[in-house]
């Protein structure tokens, strides 16, 4: 987010909810649908934002 400028508050009017930035801010599980929402925001790939451990 932070490379591509993008802020909380545009996330939020993109249509990601404040539960699932609370998720993403702790680490916690997401969707594949919010993926994809971030990616389409982001104009970025899946791979650029999950990381498997």
């Amino acid at each position: 987010m932070a490379k591509k400028n993008i802020t909380q508050y545009q996330l939020l009017n993109s249509g990601i909810d404040n539960k699932t930035l609370d998720s993403l801010k702790k680490g916690k599980n997401i969707t594949m649908i919010t993926l994809e929402k971030l990616c389409r925001i982001c104009d970025c790939t899946p791979d650029q934002v999950v990381r498997f451990r």
